[in-house]
């Protein structure tokens, strides 16, 4: 792995987190492999393994027009393993897939010990000490969790050392929890067991108001989501400095090409952050950006 200083910082393209039909999910991967300037694509399932069955039989030639596109390609696991047979399927994703593998769980962080792998940011990595002991482990690359301010992200990142990389999330709805219980299906007064798929008629998440009709949150089936999409385009070069050389861009049904292309742009010094911000905008009309956890303070549409 080349040290996480360097060039002028990798982009990531994260696992698609909403149930797309299987050709739609399809076409977007196959349009990222041919258009769209970004490092490393994370494929599979994060939140509901009722959903992989759909995407299973395209998985492989997806995976494969991706590295014949020169990506490198790193399946993800589960975020939430609640039943055997979802820990199976961890543990054989761990076992048979000769490429790198996301751990969003500790089920997966187990079954990868002692080999190369990455550690995703569903997996509470709040201090030195759990991520030197990831390191340890096998890992080489430490998304980290969502919800950590800027200052908090530097440490770590000084701490990763120059070959245990840091990978943060720039752009797109943030995930703050998982549960049991399907919100999608409860929404449409259905049960988990019968959930009929319902998620997949709200391509980026349910969104949900206050009693004041205030935009509030977003629910993808299990997962709450934040309302607003995280965006840390002016961000990118302070992030540099502190050492970090990964950012995420989170897939959304917007153009991710074009919106992978203007941040390409800004980490290679051909377009300013204000531009960039003003381009976003145009490419996303319909989000509200923030920096969300970033700055540590509260925040709501289109903050700076």
């Amino acid at each position: 792995m080349a040290g996480k200083n360097s060039g002028n910082g990798k982009l990531t393209l994260g696992p698609v987190l909403f149930n797309w039909p299987a050709e739609t999910w399809r076409d977007f991967y196959f349009r990222i492999a041919d258009e769209a300037p970004v490092e490393t694509v994370y494929l599979g399932e994060v939140v509901c393994s009722k959903r992989s069955p759909f995407y299973a039989p395209v998985l492989d030639e997806v995976a494969g027009r991706l590295m014949e596109a020169g990506k490198q390609v790193v399946f993800s696991t589960l975020a939430l393993v609640t039943q055997g047979r979802e820990a199976d399927a961890v543990r054989e994703l761990g076992r048979t897939r000769e490429l790198m593998v996301e751990a969003n769980d500790p089920t997966a962080l187990r079954h990868l010990s002692g080999r190369p792998h990455i550690v995703g940011p569903y997996v509470n990595v709040y201090n030195e000490g759990t991520l030197l002991y990831l390191a340890g482990r096998g890992a080489v690359r430490v998304c980290l969790p969502f919800e950590l301010p800027a200052h908090s992200l530097a440490r770590l990142a000084a701490a990763a050392g120059e070959e245990l990389e840091i990978e943060v999330q720039a752009f797109g709805r943030l995930p703050l929890a998982l549960s049991a219980r399907c919100y999608h299906a409860r929404a449409h007064h259905l049960h988990k067991d019968n959930c009929q798929f319902i998620c997949g008629q709200d391509a980026d998440g349910l969104e949900l108001d206050t009693v004041s009709d205030q935009p509030f949150l977003s629910i993808n089936g299990i997962q709450t989501m934040s309302h607003t999409y995280v965006n840390l385009v002016d961000e990118l070069a302070a992030m540099r400095a502190a050492g970090i050389g990964h950012f995420r861009l989170s897939p959304h049904s917007c153009d991710m090409v074009e919106v992978a292309a203007i941040f390409r742009a800004v980490l290679d010094g051909g377009l300013g952050a204000d531009e960039a911000q003003a381009k976003l905008e145009e490419a996303v009309p319909a989000a509200e950006f923030s920096k969300s956890f970033y700055q540590g303070v509260p925040q709501h549409a289109k903050a700076g």
